[in-house]
């Protein structure tokens, strides 16, 4: 009989059942690295004209409260500041919770806000404010209370995670992440309906500015040549439909087939109508929330519809080159075909003061969104090769 020998009759201890792990939230994760990168876009912009006016970066914290400042502006800085604070606070949690967490969230918005004002010293178009950070670090305060209070519910003891992972492929956050941010892509202005990532504009801008000589690579591309009124709506059609269905096609490459399709692409183009009314109507006045309106824009919507149902139950792998390849027709012919002189006209209406920040930040998204999203598709889930669609 060894040491280790039981008496008779005894039966082995079980084993003792390991302790439950709280989830955490790659999603959130990823949406704050996507929104950390806006707020830097934001604060930094137009990112020319850099200048060491000799004073210290630290300067303005001891300075008095800016005389002149308004409702809206100190609103926004809050309010810019809350899901920062928010998906902050779902990125700590299970490690980090309850108040050491808000503390921890509300340290990082003090110096991430002064780290950005620091900076905002050496622009010449953003005066550095103590004001902002102030606004800023109590909109941080918010998102913290309230990630404080909904950690738990959403990532730990909501269906949310259920009905993710029913509905989509288990490796499907940085898509998801992507596929979110393309309703706020709609904010910015854009010559077509969903085109985005018109890059020739910005890079003859920088361009002329470095060879100091105007410089127009769009021009150079497709010479002196107008186009006619049915030309125009001929290139928004295309825009507008490969933009919508590269999209939907998107978001639908992640989704199982048991996932209501359907709904969920419906959705989402309603979401991105609704943004891009409220963003006109906001930018434009109330009298032009719907100007986005236009008959390439409506053909568009009619045939990315038609697209993107007609591959709804398409396997996942076609439905992500189909998309790679929409995105790819939108963004060329977005960037050689000139704007609309309609738009352009339309355009200098922008309030570059008051919405700076808003600007720059929706810019940069409108920019980049296409980027991201064929980053994401050239970059197959390992579902699409592991897992046959349920």
């Amino acid at each position: 009989m060894t040491d280790n020998a039981l008496p008779p009759g005894t039966e082995p201890a079980a084993p003792a059942a390991a302790p439950a792990v709280s989830p955490s939230s790659p999603l959130a994760r990823a949406a704050l690295l996507a929104y950390a990168l806006l707020i830097i876009y934001a604060s930094w912009y137009p990112f020319s004209g850099w200048r060491d006016i000799g004073l210290s970066p630290l300067a303005f914290i001891s300075a008095r409260m800016p005389r002149y400042w308004t409702v809206f502006d100190a609103g926004v800085n809050v309010v810019g500041y809350v899901p920062f604070g928010l998906l902050l606070m779902f990125s700590l949690y299970p490690k980090v919770r309850g108040l050491p967490a808000i503390v921890l969230t509300i340290i990082c918005g003090l110096l991430w806000s002064t780290t950005m004002e620091m900076v905002q010293t050496f622009l010449p178009s953003r005066v550095a404010s103590n004001l902002d950070v102030l606004t800023n670090v109590s909109g941080m305060a918010i998102g913290a209370f309230l990630g404080a209070w909904w950690s738990r519910p959403l990532i730990e003891q909501s269906r949310l995670s259920e009905i993710r992972g029913r509905w989509c492929w288990r490796e499907s956050t940085r898509g998801l992440t992507i596929v979110a941010l393309w309703p706020l892509a709609q904010i910015y202005p854009q010559p077509y309906l969903f085109g985005h990532g018109q890059i020739l504009v910005t890079l003859s801008d920088w361009l002329s500015d470095l060879l100091t000589t105007p410089i127009d690579l769009a021009t150079a591309i497709l010479g002196d040549n107008a186009l006619t009124v049915e030309q125009y709506w001929l290139s928004e059609t295309i825009v507008t439909s490969c933009g919508m269905a590269g999209a939907l096609l998107a978001m639908l490459c992640l989704t199982k087939r048991a996932a209501p399709k359907s709904w969920l692409a419906a959705g989402l183009i309603v979401l991105a109508l609704v943004v891009k009314t409220l963003a006109t109507a906001l930018l434009f006045g109330p009298e032009n929330a719907f100007g986005w309106i236009t008959p390439g824009a409506e053909g568009g919507i009619l045939i990315g519809a038609i697209l993107a149902s007609g591959l709804a139950f398409a396997p996942s792998t076609a439905q992500r080159r189909l998309a790679a390849t929409m995105l790819l027709i939108s963004f060329v012919v977005v960037n050689i075909v000139p704007p609309n002189p309609y738009f352009v006209a339309t355009l200098q209406d922008w309030v570059q003061g008051k919405f700076l920040n808003f600007n720059g930040a929706a810019q940069f998204l409108s920019t980049i969104w296409p980027f991201l999203a064929l980053w994401f598709l050239s970059h197959p889930l390992p579902a699409y090769k592991t897992q046959k669609q349920k």
